[in-house]
């Protein structure tokens, strides 16, 4: 183990021991002057702080952190009593709670809320377009009966899971059918990805390919390839179908190949050639996905490959730490600085980001021989 590994530890173990005293069991989004603003418990990231909670309570056992993760947990309970107030990022926010407090202790309620929200999850599959419908309705005359976005790979765990802990393979048969309209209309030749298709829910054709959270149809938002990465990743690990590994190497050599010489990537690998500045974030976010997936995928394939992805992700980690970390500055609450939201709404440029946090802690953990894996 390397001493800057180490390092990146104890840095993420005292980081989290202040923030826990200061944020407590709320639900941290985006910085803003050094300190986490908040957001509902039915925002999407809720699930990322508890996480982190719960990674740091595997090597620390700190108890406090343990009975934060478990308020967080709780606070989000009344969620899966209305089914128009959860979406399909129901596996980013009950894995990462419920499923990891499962893990870790035992806890039956836990389980309960897992399988209840692998449940919801599965509720909302089209069954002709063999996609799991990812948001409702953000406004009245809004429809999102048909849309899918890259992102919907990572929530997939949590039903392979429910398979696995239940016996009942519907939830894992579900998931790869996903996992495959995914495969066939996001993942470019290049190795690229959309971040969103809309389907027409009716006949399960597609409609439309849009560019999302990306600059514009045509180019590669960073965050999505490393979703992408990661998530095909993931449905290897439990299905072992040789296509879903075959994906996460096509667009982990786009990613690799777009990091050339770049201590952490843009926010997208495609943008406009004019030099223009304004353009141009950083996304360590990103990084710290993709990190994660390199380093997961590199158990999957042959000898030479494995070093290949575990080097890429090991030597992305420690750039996040050397490049990107807060280190010696205890007013700043982030992990790491350099990430970027939604550059096309201007949210969040340039700040912290729970999620980037979240996968540097679990980057972080994994290199220093943490074996679990809540996903």
């Amino acid at each position: 183990m390397n001493q800057w590994q180490q390092d990146a530890w104890k840095f993420i173990e005292q980081k989290t021991y202040i923030n826990n005293e200061r944020i407590g069991a709320g639900f941290p989004h985006s910085v803003k002057n050094k300190h986490y603003v908040l957001e509902s418990p039915q925002w999407w990231t809720a699930g990322f702080w508890p996480g982190i909670l719960w990674r740091v309570y595997l090597k620390s056992k700190n108890e406090s952190l343990r009975i934060t993760a478990e308020n967080c947990e709780e606070k989000m309970d009344y969620l899966l009593n209305d089914v128009e107030l959860v979406d399909h990022d129901l596996g980013f926010m009950w894995t990462l709670t419920s499923v990891a407090n499962y893990k870790i202790t035992g806890n039956s309620k836990s389980r309960k809320r897992a399988l209840l929200a692998a449940n919801l999850l599965m509720a909302r599959f089209n069954v002709k377009g063999n996609f799991i419908r990812a948001w409702n309705p953000w406004n009245k005359d809004d429809d999102n009966r048909g849309v899918v976005i890259m992102d919907s790979m990572m929530n997939l765990p949590i039903l392979y899971w429910a398979s696995e802990e239940t016996g009942d393979p519907r939830f894992r048969n579900l998931a790869e059918e996903h996992a495959k309209t995914v495969l066939s209309n996001f993942v470019r030749e290049d190795g690229s990805i959309y971040h969103t298709v809309i389907f027409d829910p009716e006949t399960g054709e597609v409609v439309e390919k849009t560019g999302g959270q990306g600059f514009d149809v045509n180019s590669a938002w960073s965050r999505g390839c490393a979703w992408a990465i990661y998530g095909f990743t993931l449905s290897y690990k439990y299905t072992k179908n040789v296509e879903m590994l075959n994906a996460a190497k096509k667009v982990a050599h786009y990613f690799m190949a777009n990091m050339q010489g770049k201590k952490y990537p843009l926010w997208d690998f495609r943008l406009p050639e004019d030099g223009s500045i304004k353009y141009r974030y950083p996304d360590s976010s990103a990084g710290a996905i993709a990190a994660c997936g390199l380093l997961l995928l590199s158990k999957y394939v042959s000898e030479f490959e494995a070093e290949l992805y575990a080097d890429e992700g090991e030597n992305m980690l420690k750039n996040l730490y050397l490049e990107c970390a807060t280190t010696g500055d205890l007013e700043e609450e982030g992990l790491l600085k350099h990430g970027t939201g939604h550059f096309m709404q201007q949210k969040n440029l340039d700040v912290p980001l729970i999620y980037g946090d979240y996968f540097f802690v679990e980057g972080i953990s994994i290199l220093n021989n943490e074996k679990m894996l809540f996903w």
